[in-house]
């Protein structure tokens, strides 16, 4: 896994106790497996439907439209 030993992963994981401090350090866990999950769940889910109406360039056009066209 990326050349990463166990000492290695030891000494990452002072450094970041070091830090933010062993308070912070459940946050921290808390907030990532949130977005994990979060993204898990963007990822697996359909994509939404979009109901908002849409224009019609052909109504658009007849609507208003009696007036002259820009550089005519």
């Amino acid at each position: 896994m990326f050349g990463l030993g166990m000492p290695e992963l030891v000494i990452i994981l002072v450094i970041i106790l070091v830090l933010f401090g062993a308070s912070r350090l459940p946050e921290i866990g808390k907030g990532i497996g949130q977005a994990i999950r979060n993204f898990k769940k963007s990822t697996s889910e359909p994509d939404e439907i979009d109901v908002t109406p849409k224009k019609n360039i052909d109504e658009e056009g007849s609507k208003g439209g009696g007036g002259k066209e820009k550089g005519e």
